[in-house]
């Protein structure tokens, strides 16, 4: 059966003429002696140009009903003059529209590299030929919970051949499809965004072990290699992540004699190594990206750039400690000495952390390095990044909670941020508060206290000159604080 409809209608894009057609196209074949029949029903409109060229277009339903539906819909559009022919009507178009007009200018490099992951593993394999019409919040919410039972894609980071998709996958594909759904609402390809009041399998972090303090110097003091011996330090003193640490260079420290005497010695953060996807780098020219470095495989699929950080508030100004200070001035001599040596032969970046010629340091490089030591040291199986967490921790617990002084040395983008990751730090000694309350209001015994005065070390020690005792002791008594000191000391022949 035919219904036809042929009137045209005006728009910003074209002057169309529309026809709009269902067909139910049959196809027989035999299997195992019985006849199937396939059905396929469209809706079939023509549709002029702006370069004036009649182009035939059709979309495809699985049922009579729904292509009905589309025919009137379509029919409506037209009678009020409202009918725009939209340039994408399946999942996998609009997806490739989204990612060149906005993913291209507005995605970096690290965040199109992982969006353009798993669009091509995970949505259009999946969805990426469903008709735009038939995508509503019920249609997504069904989707995500069939994803949580299909395998997950095999990659270096998920080496396990039957893994299933995560919750934190899908979760990363509702963000993907949320903010393309909302882009083809504003470009009029889609009526609302089905994504916005879909519910999404809800994803639980795991939470991360991370070193004490008494752990890192533990790994400290075992470590033989320079390079990991500095990572710890610089990681832990100055709250890095680790591509700061190996985007470092040495304009970006101050370790003068002046500096280090006046304890103003200091690094400053405003750029990381990280590697990305070699397509990203072609595709956007982006303006984030410092240098590529030079690659030491054919036909790479990534490459390492140094780029500006990942937020505004990552670009930051760490003071650092004097010990951490004279590491410093130890290696830069050492590698002073290697580029004397090595001469052309060396590629001078200006990087602090530096292979012998001259190219940033891997990141697996430092990570076998310290695996090596949690092995040997019997030490928890963590990651490099949990440092970063034992660095945060430490200074929480130093500070007595000065949020914002933490927040600035870890880069942070919102103090909040802080406090939602490492607020268990402080609710430690908060809930040293309701015990004294409970031993002193409601046992009776001090309704009207007094205002405690500090405990006084029975032992006395030679305060130097401009030093405040009561900071300094402090500082101390804090046994964390004082094993830290006294261990880097050794390890760095402070006298």
């Amino acid at each position: 059966m035919t219904n036809a409809l042929s009137t045209s209608t005006t728009n910003h894009f074209s002057c169309c003429t529309v026809w709009c057609l269902c067909n139910c196209i049959s196809y027989l074949f035999s299997q195992i002696g019985r006849y199937h029949t396939y059905l396929i029903h469209s809706v079939v409109y023509k549709v002029k140009g702006e370069d004036g060229k009649v182009r035939q277009k059709s979309e495809s339903f699985d049922t009579h009903k729904e292509a009905n539906t589309r025919m009137k819909e379509i029919e409506y559009k037209t009678a009020i003059g409202k009918f725009e022919v939209s340039k994408c009507t399946r999942l996998d178009e609009l997806l490739q529209e989204y990612i060149r007009i906005y993913g291209r200018d507005k995605w970096g490099v690290s965040t199109y590299g992982g969006n353009i992951s798993v669009i091509n593993n995970y949505i259009i394999p999946t969805i990426g030929n469903t008709s735009l019409n038939k995508i509503d919040t019920h249609f997504l919410e069904k989707y995500y919970q069939k994803l949580l039972d299909m395998p997950a894609v095999s990659s270096s980071r998920n080496q396990c051949s039957d893994k299933k998709i995560s919750t934190a996958t899908v979760n990363e594909i509702h963000k993907i499809l949320r903010s393309c759904f909302r882009q083809a609402k504003k470009w009029n390809m889609m009526d609302k965004n089905p994504a916005e009041d879909a519910t999404v399998p809800k994803h639980k972090k795991e939470k991360r072990e991370i070193w004490t303090a008494d752990m890192l110097m533990q790994a400290i003091n075992a470590c033989d290699n320079k390079w990991l011996k500095v990572a710890f330090h610089l990681s832990f003193t100055a709250t890095l992540r680790l591509g700061e640490l190996l985007g470092l260079t040495w304009d970006c420290v101050d370790i003068s004699e002046d500096a280090i005497k006046e304890n103003r010695a200091y690094i400053m953060i405003n750029k990381q190594v990280e590697r990305v996807s070699q397509k990203a780098v072609e595709d956007l020219n982006s303006k984030e990206i410092i240098l590529v470095f030079p690659s030491t495989k054919k036909n790479n699929t990534t490459a390492r750039v140094l780029k500006t950080p990942k937020t505004e508030t990552s670009n930051r100004k760490v003071y650092i400690p004097k010990s951490v200070a004279l590491c410093l001035i130890e290696l830069k001599k050492e590698q002073d000495e290697v580029i004397e040596a090595l001469g052309s032969e060396y590629h001078n970046y200006n990087l602090v952390m530096a292979t012998t010629f001259g190219l940033p340091l891997g990141e697996c490089y430092l990570r076998d390095k310290m695996q090596k030591i949690i092995d040997q040291e019997g030490l928890p199986d963590v990651v490099f990044h949990s440092i970063r967490h034992t660095s945060v921790t430490y200074k929480l617990k130093l500070s007595g909670g000065d949020i914002k002084a933490v927040q600035g040395d870890s880069g942070h983008a919102q103090a909040d941020m802080v406090t939602e990751v490492y607020g268990h730090i402080i609710d430690e000694d908060r809930r040293k508060n309701a015990e004294l309350m409970e031993n002193a209001f409601y046992s009776g015994d001090n309704l009207n206290p007094t205002m405690r005065e500090p405990e006084q070390n029975k032992n006395t020690i030679a305060v130097p000159e401009g030093v405040d005792p009561e900071l300094l002791m402090k500082v101390l008594g804090n046994p964390e604080m004082a094993a830290l000191l006294t261990s880097m000391a050794k390890t760095m022949n402070v006298k």
